[in-house]
């Protein structure tokens, strides 16, 4: 029997990429599923059609489905979609925090617009999110779970991405903080750090050989990752599995955040 078989999983930014990989590998473990999609009703589709796939396939007609549309940049969106998920379910017993945006600018050229937008995305609605989440799981007896998307750059700095990597840096202090405040009550909060991974918001190198060879050039296991890989990580943190783990990230990038440059010994001269 699946891990999550009984229990109602949302899922935002579920309409490509590692969301989408999420719903499906929850979907796989018996999970009622919520897909948040912001900008594309027919990726989202593609997401529900998935998880409809993989219900079936493992024999869970009793498995239900939902599509809630939310621009997780605002409050508004954020609990109109919470109420959404618990007029399907009745319940929610995990959160995943996956939206996430970024884009390239000399930070010295950075506009302020674009800088709150990012980080109104990926530290705000996180925020926010974890905020409804939990106000839900503190209603009703059980506890609950959330886990937030992070990244390799939690840590690693990232130049012409930098309200990209303030986001995420501020991602590790929020699990931190909300993992700590919240633990005696079993409600858990980790965050899955990934690092170069096969999706459409790294388009740019994925499909151009020369800068892809360049990506994967500086990540230790000489591959990028896969979003189903990174699902297997949040699939293992939101179940029973994990049950004393709480406010931490795990990193899954290939060893990036080892100091790959150091595979050499140049540090000392040798």
């Amino acid at each position: 029997m699946g891990r999550f078989v009984g229990r109602n999983v949302l899922v935002t930014g579920a309409s490509t990429g590692i969301g989408r990989a999420c719903a499906i590998r929850f979907a796989e473990e018996g999970a009622n599923i919520a897909i948040n999609y912001n900008r594309s009703e027919v990726e989202a589709k593609k997401t529900a059609a998935a998880v409809h796939k993989a219900h079936e396939l493992q024999g869970y007609t009793d498995a239900d489905y939902i599509t809630v549309r939310a621009d997780i940049g605002h409050e508004d969106q954020i609990l109109n979609m919470f109420q959404s998920t618990l007029n399907a379910f009745g319940r929610l017993d995990v959160l995943i925090n996956n939206a996430g945006i970024l884009w390239s600018s000399p930070s010295h050229e950075l506009p302020s617009e674009d800088f709150d937008r990012i980080t109104g995305v990926n530290l705000r609605g996180a925020y926010l999110c974890c905020r409804e989440a939990i106000a839900h799981f503190l209603s009703r007896e059980g506890g609950g779970v959330i886990v937030n998307n992070s990244s390799v750059h939690e840590i690693i700095p990232k130049p012409t991405y930098l309200s990209y990597s303030i986001s995420k840096g501020g991602m590790e202090n929020l699990t931190k903080s909300l993992g700590l405040e919240y633990a005696d009550r079993n409600i858990r909060v980790n965050a899955v750090g990934p690092g170069a991974i096969e999706t459409p918001i790294n388009a740019a190198w994925i499909d151009d050989a020369g800068k892809r060879a360049g990506v994967e050039s500086h990540i230790p296991m000489g591959r990028a990752g896969l979003p189903e890989e990174m699902a297997s990580v949040f699939a293992f943190l939101a179940s029973d599995d994990a049950s004393y783990i709480t406010g931490q990230t795990l990193f899954a990038c290939g060893g990036l955040t080892l100091y790959p440059e150091f595979r050499n010994d140049w540090s000392t001269g040798n």
